[in-house]
């Protein structure tokens, strides 16, 4: 009797100790949790995975609510997108777009956004500003960025901070118009000198789809002389000029509002690629967090299935000592 009451003493203490993993654990808060837990979800505690799962329930709120405001803005901001385009295209048919012409001056205007959570529209801005700056860099040649948005200047401030020649902010504080974006031209002309202006910005396609663009402008002065060399930068030689201007003054014109009106379509351009690349970052967001939250919700199960084990045998073994 003596030693049938002591072995089912042996046994409670055996099943009321701990493992010498969770002794460790214990000493050692420190220890990460596949250490803690080697025999998986039987060592997590229930009211940490509770929390984990509310905190996964709110990120999904938010990116949902997210998504929603994105989708709302992005119908009307496409619309004057599309309308916009109208604007530039008889410039560049006019004017001409060369992209390889070679010149001593280039400014390198970078459009960017000035929210994250846009997916890599962004970064994709900035390579290809940097590549720019990279082939229009030179011994004898002068390459300055103009940025437009604070995330493109924080990634282009970390190694081009000399080149940096202007940078602004806000700028779809408020919905973009065309009276904003031609004060915001006419600075930039008046503050930065330049043979060739040179627009990246990311082409608006669809809501999963955009295209890293480059527009370039050449200064009335840079345009003269490719006229005379022989080169064929637009048509405007095809057209007789009337009146007591000179070829030079309405160049000059001709070449200010080019610019506002390419600078309007670029801007509205990135806003739409940012509201849709937004949706879509968003949209796997909330399914990525749905995913968690089915993985904690069986972790959970499995862990107070565990405990309600636990806790039976614990009552079942001390029932069967005190029956001894």
């Amino acid at each position: 009797m003596a030693m049938a009451a002591l072995r089912r003493e042996g046994r409670r203490i055996l099943l009321s100790t701990p493992s010498p993993a969770a002794a460790m654990a214990a000493r050692s808060p420190a220890v990460s949790q596949p250490e803690i837990a080697p025999h998986g979800a039987r060592s997590i505690s229930t009211q940490v995975v509770r929390n984990r799962m509310k905190s996964v329930k709110n990120i999904q709120k938010i990116t949902k609510a997210m998504k929603m405001v994105a989708a709302s803005k992005l119908r009307a901001v496409q619309i004057r997108t599309e309308n916009s385009r109208g604007l530039w295209q008889p410039f560049t048919a006019l004017l001409g777009d060369a992209p390889s012409v070679d010149v001593n001056k280039n400014v390198i205007v970078a459009i960017t956004s000035d929210k994250g959570l846009c997916g890599g529209i962004n970064s994709t801005s900035v390579k290809v500003s940097k590549a720019l700056h990279k082939l229009t860099s030179g011994p004898e040649k002068e390459s300055k960025y103009v940025i437009l948005g604070e995330k493109g200047k924080v990634q282009l401030i970390r190694d081009s901070r000399k080149s940096i020649e202007m940078t602004v902010s806000e700028l779809q504080k408020n919905p973009i118009n065309y009276t904003q974006t031609a004060v915001l031209a006419d600075d930039i002309l008046k503050n930065v000198e330049f043979d060739a202006l040179r627009l990246v910005f990311n082409k608006f396609h669809s809501v999963i789809s955009f295209k890293p663009t480059m527009t370039t402008i050449l200064s009335p002065e840079v345009m003269e002389k490719e006229t005379e060399s022989g080169g064929k930068v637009g048509d405007l030689d095809s057209y007789e000029i009337e009146g007591g201007e000179t070829k030079s003054e309405i160049l000059q014109n001709l070449t200010e509002f080019q610019f506002s009106c390419v600078l309007y379509n670029a801007a509205l351009e990135n806003a739409c690629s940012e509201l849709g690349a937004r949706m879509s970052a968003m949209d796997s967001s909330s399914r990525n967090a749905g995913d968690m939250l089915d993985r904690l919700t069986l972790t959970y199960n499995r862990t107070r299935q565990a405990s309600i084990t636990t806790e039976l045998i614990e009552i079942i073994s001390g029932a069967s000592a005190l029956e001894g």
